[in-house]
């Protein structure tokens, strides 16, 4: 066996080779390797840690020749990436930026495989930093023009429509309400911590394709119960973890308005084996939780592009 090179990346180190395309063709192909049963996946475990919480969520992909898992407490992120040939560990990386990147790159599959192909308009509900890969990543899969964003700080959205208008070279506007940010468009994305629902079943037009990318905890709510009734299908990238951690779609079941076993999985979808939808006017909703084994994806990526690159520090 060749020697192993293990290495130690750097958040720097990331963010200067990862791209949101990388990310992109990465969850693609183990989206379509998860259908062919391919690609185990754990759920995330929260342990009580003081003040904080210890978070972990592993993967493995022996096809790639890859496991790993990523811990963090606090918001420092880390993933462990493995060899399952012998090989041990093969890096460490910072996994902050990757968060941000890969988390934008599962609602552009999202949409790339759920939207109608000719959507050209987008509402984005939140203006952080998460909000902005979300738009980057919808903005690579169709061809957007028009863009909408609310947040609940004035002078917040007006400079995320200055930003990612100049950088992704679409009109972005700011508006006043979050009515004003779902009307009349084809892309409807909630990237928020709210507790209390930011998309409302009024707010939910025919056709339209909703991406919740903020609610990965139990106590979060990004849709309202009438938001979700009226989507024809929902999928999430793990059902294990949705299940356990989405809060709307945990509250939906409660009331009797919501089943687990109508959720699709969005690898069956990306591999063609389920239709997404049947007509120009379905609803469409992706509850992102975000999963072990698109980190997996993304930093097995990237630990091959650092040893090409002779990128990161070995790691004796």
């Amino acid at each position: 066996m060749p020697e192993t090179k293990r290495l130690y990346l750097t958040e720097a180190e990331v963010n200067e080779m990862l791209t949101m395309d990388i990310a992109l063709e990465a969850l693609d192909e183990v989206f379509r390797a998860r259908s062919a049963g391919e690609v185990p996946n754990e759920p995330r475990y929260r342990l009580a840690a003081g003040n904080g919480s210890l978070n972990f969520m592993a993967a493995t992909w022996p096809k790639k020749g890859w496991a790993g898992h990523k811990s963090y407490v606090s918001g420092d992120f880390r993933v462990s990436l493995f060899g399952t040939n012998g090989e041990g560990l093969l890096a460490v990386i910072g996994a902050g930026r990757m968060g941000q990147v890969r988390t934008g790159a599962a609602s552009g599959i999202a949409t790339k495989y759920m939207s109608r192909e000719n959507s050209t308009s987008v509402g984005i509900i939140g203006s952080g930093y998460q909000a902005e890969t979300q738009l980057e990543a919808v903005c690579a899969v169709r061809d957007i023009r028009d863009v909408k964003v609310f947040s609940r700080t004035p002078e917040k959205r007006e400079k995320f429509a200055v930003t990612m208008g100049g950088r992704l070279g679409v009109n972005v506007s700011a508006v006043d309400s979050k009515e004003a940010a779902a009307e009349g468009v084809d892309v409807l994305v909630a990237v928020t911590s709210s507790v209390e629902p930011v998309i409302t079943g009024d707010m939910v037009e025919p056709g339209m394709h909703i991406n919740a990318a903020g609610n990965n905890s139990w106590m979060k709510r990004e849709l309202d119960t009438a938001a979700i009734v009226k989507a024809d299908l929902v999928a999430c990238d793990d059902i294990d973890q949705t299940r356990i951690e989405c809060g709307e779609l945990m509250r939906a079941v409660e009331v009797g308005r919501f089943s687990w076993e109508s959720m699709v999985r969005l690898d069956r979808i990306v591999a063609g084996l389920r239709t997404a939808r049947y007509s120009d006017e379905d609803v469409t909703l992706f509850e992102s939780q975000g999963v072990a084994f698109e980190d997996l994806a993304v930093c097995g990526r990237l630990y091959e592009m650092a040893l090409e690159q002779r990128i990161g520090t070995v790691l004796e």
